[in-house]
């Protein structure tokens, strides 16, 4: 991956590398296994810009970790160009492998596709969902993307069956902390990380709810434990509470992100079906 750059204005190119978002980790692996190259010629940092001086960046070629296994199996894609793969993940698999499931994960069907296609490219998760939640995922196809995409911001918004009549609309606001009784689960804990959570009713049956949400803040489990703190746990998880007799995960799908793209700047609006939570809430 390569980036072109016409300079408009004097300075040492490490400053300029700085001012354009590269970290320190970044410009460090450019150096030991990469280029850079200012009007065709192999340069350093120290290279001093001049006006309408061209500068080209390489990024450093990475390698996959040998834990992942890559495997073909059919992506569900939802958008990809050049420094960004969004695919849509089924429940019952695991976002990146884990000390329980070591293999199948999304990331290693994404490495996968990309070997299958020729590419060299080592995916790095940006969005991650918990293993019974389905949706939108986010990959980036270098860690110099990675970087600049936790620098900026992303809305996120799920669908969701949860058990009772919820308010038509509420913000929870509830801090998160872990269970000090568990490794993996989370509670709502004074002492723990501020944590909010914005939703609207959609429809009502006598026992359910199927409501919209949208996370202000991103804490692990975050939607499942706001839900059960409010008293209206999610249908079909049984950590927090929703276990049902016929659901066996949580009914939650993340169905709609939107972010400003680290490299172009546009407005990316992505989505994928919320029909299926539908389907269930008029079944259920």
């Amino acid at each position: 991956m390569k980036f072109k750059y016409h300079i408009t204005s004097p300075e040492m190119l490490r400053t300029f590398l700085q001012k354009n978002d590269y970290s320190k980790k970044t410009i460090s692996a450019i150096k030991h296994n990469g280029a850079l190259l200012v009007n065709g010629q192999a340069v350093t940092v120290r290279r001093q810009l001049v006006v309408d001086d061209v500068l080209e960046v390489y990024l450093s070629q990475e390698v996959p970790s040998l834990n992942l296994i890559p495997f073909i199996q059919p992506l569900n894609i939802l958008y990809e160009d050049e420094y960004l793969l969004v695919v849509s993940k089924s429940a019952f698999q695991n976002c990146a492998p884990s000390k329980d499931h070591k293999h199948g994960s999304l990331v290693e069907q994404v490495l996968g596709y990309f070997n299958d296609m020729g590419l060299p490219i080592t995916p790095h998760v940006i969005t991650r969902l918990d293993r019974n939640t389905s949706g939108i995922v986010i990959f980036a196809k270098h860690g110099f993307i990675h970087y600049l995409m936790s620098q900026t911001t992303l809305a996120k918004y799920y669908y969701c069956i949860c058990y009772g009549a919820v308010e038509d609309e509420a913000m929870i606001d509830a801090p998160i902390g872990r269970d000090p009784s568990s490794i993996i689960q989370r509670r709502v804990d004074n002492n723990g990380r501020q944590a909010q959570t914005q939703y609207k009713c959609l429809q009502r049956l006598p026992n359910y709810s199927l409501c919209k949400v949208q996370l202000l803040t991103g804490r692990t489990h975050q939607i499942r434990v706001h839900f059960q703190h409010i008293g209206h746990p999610l249908v079909g998880d049984d950590l927090y509470g929703g276990a049902h007799p016929i659901y066996k995960h949580q009914l939650l799908r993340c169905v709609q992100v939107s972010f400003v793209h680290p490299i172009t700047h546009k407005t990316i609006e992505i989505h994928d079906k919320y029909d299926a939570i539908e389907s269930i809430f008029n079944m259920i």
